[in-house]
């Protein structure tokens, strides 16, 4: 496996035409082929990364063995959060990790080739022209090209009373959900904000809540929702050293 590294893009036009193929073939594992993908993507294996190709192909592997690699690697593991959470949340964030890897991979290219402000704001704008994998996944794409047509349908002064009316509700429901944020925060414990108030999964990406049950890993020190790593209370109790799935994987490998 090469990650589509077998050759080099070297114009604005050509690194564009390899986003785009690696974007296709992506779509497709978290779209038309879902059921493959997901088996595919079994957390009883070695971590596993998700990898796009230029000729709009995908693939399923394990991360490339040279380091550094060639080419930016995608998000490593993501069939260890697959049966911790519900599929289309998976999904979602298989695909926004996509996305970022996308961006990663394309703007490698422009670095090694010498891409100056101008190429690389071009590439940039031809790349946000396009919807990104997560708004695909999540049906977000569909409901913006809605909302454009809806727009471009009304006239200016309706559209300008509609605009201050999605103003006026969005206003409110952000100092609601402020208002809210701050009763919760007022009911957590002063020394769980110190320690976990920052604190990420270091599976699904998501923030600490006082009310899910989380685990350290004694070797890299990251957190871990339980139901991410399928480590429940009553076990963590019986768990004298606590190694997450990363960490076992580096120490089986010979």
């Amino acid at each position: 496996m090469d990650g589509g590294a077998s050759y080099n893009p070297r114009t604005v036009e050509e690194v564009f035409r390899d986003f785009k193929g690696r974007r296709a073939g992506m779509i497709k594992a978290l779209t038309t082929d879902v059921e493959e993908f997901y088996q595919q993507c079994d957390p009883e294996k070695e971590n596993l990364c998700l990898y796009g190709f230029p000729s709009e192909q995908w693939e399923v592997n394990l991360p490339a063995e040279e380091v550094p690699p060639e080419l930016p690697e995608p998000a490593l593991g993501i069939n260890f959060a697959r049966d911790g959470m519900q599929e289309k949340d998976w999904l979602s964030l298989v695909a926004v990790h996509s996305d970022a890897w996308l961006l990663s991979v394309a703007f490698y290219f422009g670095s090694r080739f010498g891409f100056d402000k101008a190429d690389r704001k071009r590439l940039f704008s031809m790349i946000n022209d396009l919807p990104t994998i997560f708004e695909v996944v999540t049906g977000t794409a569909k409901k913006l090209v809605k909302e454009k047509s809806s727009v471009s349908n009304h006239s200016s002064n309706k559209t300008k009373s509609n605009s201050k009316q999605r103003g006026s509700e969005s206003q409110g429901k952000y100092s609601k959900a402020m208002q809210a944020k701050d009763e919760d925060d007022e009911g957590l414990d002063e020394e769980d904000e110190e320690d976990h108030g920052e604190t990420l999964c270091g599976a699904c990406g998501e923030n600490y809540a006082s009310d899910e049950f989380w685990i350290c890993c004694d070797i890299c020190e990251k957190w871990f929702h339980g139901k991410c790593v399928k480590i429940t209370p009553a076990r963590a109790e019986h768990i004298k050293q606590y190694k997450c799935p990363s960490c076992s994987n580096k120490r089986a490998r010979p």
